[in-house]
């Protein structure tokens, strides 16, 4: 080996070893976010927020605000990265997510499923008719039946799901 390359790869192996994790025998660091719940296909999920493309909203969740996020909302006709979130901003009940990576983690097969949300505010017309709703469908005849409104913004949050209808937790989950 030429010496005039050591100090080259001595530093790369730095910065390799520094992404591969821990080094074993020293502390953890450790991230604590708050959990969230939400609806899908009438079972309950389990996610975390950390961006939000709305600075009000991105300030009352504690997440970052990323107005860059928005960009992933796209134009009429083309296809999208992100998916459809219902939200009851009266606090009726938890959000209603469209899909869920199943199963949870690396082998996830729902090729629908991404942690962009675009969100659709949620607005009970008949309070009569307020109850809890658990999937995309019931929250779309709900709306057929002229028992709620909604309004699609143009606000994207970053929601991963850490675990999934199948009680599965990605690593590192409780």
């Amino acid at each position: 080996m030429k010496p005039h390359l050591l100090p080259a790869l001595f530093l790369a192996s730095l910065l390799l070893a520094a992404c591969a994790g821990p080094v074993p025998g020293s502390v953890a660091a450790e991230t604590t976010l708050p959990l969230n719940r939400a609806w899908v296909d009438g079972r309950q999920v389990q996610y975390i927020t950390t961006d939000i493309s709305d600075a009000g909203m991105a300030r009352v969740a504690g997440a970052n605000f990323v107005p860059r996020l928005a960009l992933a909302i796209p134009a009429p006709g083309r296809p999208s990265i992100v998916e459809r979130v219902y939200k009851f901003p009266g606090k009726e009940q938890i959000s209603v997510f469209q899909s869920a990576p199943l199963p949870t983690g690396g082998a996830n097969a729902d090729r629908s499923y991404s942690p962009l949300w675009r969100i659709v505010m949620v607005r009970w017309l008949r309070p009569a008719a307020v109850r809890e709703l658990r999937s995309e469908e019931e929250v779309l005849a709900a709306e057929e039946r002229g028992e709620l409104a909604l309004q699609i913004t143009g606000i994207v949050a970053n929601c991963p799901i850490t675990r999934s209808v199948d009680g599965l937790a990605l690593k590192g989950v409780r």
